[in-house]
């Protein structure tokens, strides 16, 4: 797949609840990349982020997976195929190695935050 083929909408990114504590372990979906770039760049911070936010001093590798896969969240690229990004083979090198702030900012890339042109600025 291509961006230049992107769904009507965008591309979609679900973020799912590894707790199970959602129905069908969907948390919500976030629409609207106008890129599959984009929409895998923010699957993979946002889990980065995930997974740091499950991180505490000491704990080994083993125990920040075991704890993201109790409460962290996980995210994929709706209808992408094998062009979109998913944690399986990155997950335990995520887990080993701390992330940089630029690593976890998701936020950044979500289309939900896009500046309004409308907004007065005083």
């Amino acid at each position: 797949m291509s961006d230049i083929f992107a769904p009507d909408g965008g591309w979609r990114v679900r973020i799912l609840d590894m707790s199970g504590g959602a129905e069908d372990n969907i948390t919500e979906e976030i629409r609207g990349f106008p890129t599959l770039m984009q929409a895998n760049e923010f699957a993979r911070r946002y889990v980065r982020d995930s997974i740091e936010l499950c991180r505490a001093g000491g704990m080994t590798a083993r125990e920040v997976l075991d704890a993201w896969f109790a409460f962290g969240e996980d995210a994929l690229v709706v209808d992408a195929g094998e062009g979109g990004w998913t944690s399986a083979g990155v997950i335990a090198d995520f887990a080993e190695q701390p992330a940089r702030d630029e690593d976890r900012d998701w936020r950044s890339l979500d289309p939900r935050t896009e500046p309004d042109d409308d907004e007065d600025t005083e």
